[in-house]
C-alpha cells in the first residue's frame, strides 16, 4: 500500500474527479482534489504532494499554465496531463517541456496506475519540512527516511561536545553532515576547519595540524599556528582519519586527552577548546586488528557514530538532488534548462552511482554543458554516465587492484606457498598474511593451479 504517497488531482469535471479519486484510493494512495488550477495552486501553498494529475483543458487557467506555475515553485514535482484524443499533440508538446507524461480520456485504469507508479518512483518532491528552522541542514538535499533519521539524531548530538565519527563511501556527503552538526551546535559562530588527512603528505600533516616554530625544520621560515589552534572554540573536521599515520595518531590522542597542543619545535603547550568530528570510508575495526589504527584513539573519536548509505541505497534522493543540481548548474553556465525527460530521470534513478552524490553532480554538469534542447535527454545522460565510468580510477582503487593482481600472481607462481610468496614479495610472513586477508585471497585456492 502507498498510504504515505499523496496525489493531487485537478479537473473541472466533478464526475471525473470522483472516478480518479476512487481508482487511486483503491490503490492505497492519499488523494486530494481541486476543481480548478487556481484552487490547486492554493493547496500547493499549504502542502506539497508527490504527484499532480491535471486536465489539460479547463475553464480559467489550463493544465499547461498550471504546470508552468508548479515548475517555478516546485521544479521536481512530477505532473501528468489528462487529455482528450483531439488534444494529444498538445500533450506530446507538453512532455517536451518537462511534463512527466499524459493520459488520454477515457483512461485505462491499468495505464493510470502504471504511469502514477512510474512518476512516484522518480519523484523529486521533498515534502513538508519537519524542522521549523532548517538552516543548519540547508546543504543536505534529501527525502530519504534514512538520511532524515540521521539528521534528527545529528541535531540532538550537536548540542553536546561529544566526538562524532561519520562513516561512508567517498562522495556520500560526510563533510556536509559534519558542517550541519557544527551549524546546529553552540559553536556555530566559531570556526569550522576541515582537514583531509589523506590529501596531505605524512611529513607535512603534523605541522599542518599542530603548527610549528620558526626554524624547527628546513623551510619553517616563520611560526605557524596549525589547524587545531585555528579551530579553537569551534569544530575541527578530520576527513579520512583512517589514513592518518600511527605517530600522528599518538599526538592527536594526546591533544584529545590533555586538551592542549604543542607545535613542532616548541617546548610549550597551548590550551585548545575544540569539538572533533572525524570521517572515514575505511573499516576502522579491521584497521585496529591489522595494527594500523589505535584502539584508544578509536574510542575517543567514536563516541557517536553515523553511517551514511551510498546513493544507490537511497534512490528516492536522486530526482530531488538532480533537480537541485540542475538549478545550480543552470546558474553556473547561464543556461535555462527546464528539467529532465521522464526517460532521462528514470535512467538517473536506475544507474549504480559508484561515485555517489559527487558523481551524480558531475554527470548532470556534463549533460547541461552539452545540451542544445530545453530538456535533458536520455542520450545526454547515457553519454555522461559512460564518460564517467571511462575515467581513471582513484589512486586508492588503482593501488588496491594492483595489489590484488600482484598477490594472486605470486601465489600462482609459488603454488599457494605463503612462505615462498612472502620472500618473493620481500615482506615478512605476518604482513603478507594481512595483505592476503585485506584482498580476501585464500592461498589454498592456488595450490592446485
Amino acid at each position: 500500500m502507498n498510504t504515505e504517497t499523496r496525489i493531487l488531482i485537478v479537473d473541472d469535471d466533478p464526475d471525473l474527479l470522483k472516478l480518479l479519486t476512487f481508482r487511486l484510493q483503491g490503490a492505497g494512495y492519499l488523494v486530494e482534489s481541486a476543481p480548478s488550477a487556481e484552487r490547486a495552486l492554493a493547496k500547493l501553498s499549504v502542502s506539497v504532494p508527490h504527484l499532480v494529475i491535471t486536465d489539460l483543458r479547463m475553464g480559467g487557467m489550463d493544465g499547461m499554465a498550471l504546470f508552468q506555475n508548479i515548475r517555478k515553485i516546485h521544479p521536481a514535482l512530477p505532473v501528468i496531463i489528462l487529455t482528450a484524443h483531439g488534444t494529444i499533440p498538445d500533450a506530446v508538446a507538453a512532455t517536451q517541456k518537462g511534463v512527466f507524461g499524459y493520459l488520454t480520456k477515457p483512461f485505462d485504469s491499468k495505464e493510470l496506475l502504471s504511469q502514477v507508479e512510474k512518476a512516484i518512483n522518480v519523484s523529486g518532491t521533498a515534502g513538508e519540512a519537519g524542522d521549523n528552522d532548517r538552516r543548519w541542514r540547508e546543504e543536505i538535499i534529501t527525502r530519504s527516511p534514512i538520511i532524515e533519521s540521521i539528521l534528527a539524531k545529528a541535531k540532538l548530538v550537536a548540542t553536546s561536545d561529544a566526538s562524532v565519527l561519520i562513516r561512508g563511501e567517498s562522495g556520500t556527503g560526510k563533510e556536509m553532515l559534519a558542517r550541519a552538526i557544527h551549524r546546529a551546535s553552540p559553536r556555530a559562530d566559531k570556526p569550522f576547519v576541515a582537514v583531509n588527512c589523506s590529501a596531505i603528505p605524512e611529513q607535512l600533516l603534523e605541522s599542518e595540524l599542530f603548527g610549528h616554530m620558526k626554524g624547527s625544520f628546513t623551510g619553517a621560515a616563520r611560526d605557524y599556528q596549525g589547524l587545531v589552534q585555528a579551530a579553537d572554540n569551534g569544530t575541527i573536521f578530520l576527513d579520512e582519519i583512517g589514513d592518518m599515520a600511527l605517530p600522528l595518531q599518538v599526538k592527536l590522542l594526546r591533544v584529545l586527552q590533555e586538551r592542549e597542543v604543542r607545535p613542532v619545535g616548541s617546548t610549550r603547550s597551548t590550551p585548545v577548546n575544540i569539538r572533533i568530528i572525524s570521517a572515514t570510508h575505511r573499516n576502522l575495526e579491521d584497521a585496529i586488528q591489522e595494527g594500523t589504527f589505535r584502539e584508544d584513539l578509536y574510542y575517543r573519536l567514536n563516541v557517536v557514530s553515523f553511517s551514511l548509505p551510498p546513493l544507490a541505497e537511497r534512490r528516492e534522493d536522486i530526482p530531488v538532488l538532480a533537480t537541485h543540481f540542475l538549478k545550480q548548474i543552470n546558474a553556473k553556465y547561464s543556461k535555462s534548462l527546464n528539467g529532465f525527460s521522464a526517460e532521462a530521470m528514470e535512467m538517473l534513478v536506475k544507474s549504480p552511482w559508484p561515485g555517489n552524490v559527487r558523481e551524480l553532480y558531475n554527470v548532470i554538469e556534463q549533460a547541461v554543458a552539452l545540451s542544445t534542447t530545453p530538456i535533458i535527454t536520455p542520450a545526454l545522460v547515457e553519454s555522461a554516465i559512460r564518460g564517467r565510468t571511462a575515467e581513471l580510477a582513484s589512486f586508492e582503487s588503482a593501488r588496491g587492484e594492483f595489489e590484488r593482481e600482484y598477490l594472486a600472481k605470486i601465489l600462482k607462481i609459488t603454488g599457494g606457498n605463503v612462505t615462498q610468496a612472502a620472500k618473493l614479495a620481500k615482506r615478512n610472513r605476518t604482513e603478507f598474511y594481512k595483505l592476503l586477508q585485506r584482498h580476501h585471497l585464500d592461498p589454498k585456492l592456488f595450490k592446485a593451479l
